[in-house]
């Protein structure tokens, strides 16, 4: 069960990470080189795409704490303590300013106030995803690890 627990683990996690990749260099391109057009495009590809994403993250997390639920120190310890910031980030930072761009975008209000929660949102985005690839990195050193012991 724990194999199996694993898997979708990993799975979830890579999956969000790229996804919010995906959200991420969407966004940077359509602003360097997108019309109005393109631009509202992208913002309802990043609204739709949450119903996909959020699952991806409690997934994740949720999976994580059911494998390791008292270790609160070491890589996995470190691995926890990023997870709640990401949760915060993404609940209260990156959803709202996702749905509100996606309204401006549909709206045609390209204006300051767009790209200001835009400038917002991408700071988020950004240490999100730092955040998931130290955990990812984490991950792959906790798996190499163990197969070092049962080696």
């Amino acid at each position: 069960m724990k194999k199996v627990m694993s898997y979708f683990h990993r799975a979830a996690g890579v999956i969000a990470f790229l996804i919010i990749l995906s959200f991420f260099c969407s966004t940077v391109f359509v602003e360097l080189q997108g019309d109005p057009a393109q631009i509202a495009a992208v913002k309802n590809y990043i609204v739709s795409g949450m119903w996909v994403l959020i699952p991806c993250i409690i997934t994740a997390g949720i999976t994580g704490n059911l494998m390791v639920p008292g270790v609160k120190g070491g890589v996995i310890g470190s691995k926890k303590k990023r997870m709640p910031f990401i949760a915060v980030n993404g609940l209260f930072v990156l959803l709202p300013s996702a749905v509100y761009l996606n309204y401006l975008a549909s709206e045609g209000q390209l204006d300051t106030v767009f790209y200001t929660v835009q400038g917002v949102e991408l700071l988020a985005g950004f240490i999100n995803l730092s955040l998931m690839f130290l955990n990812i990195r984490d991950g792959f050193r906790i798996v190499r690890a163990r197969s070092r012991h049962q080696s």
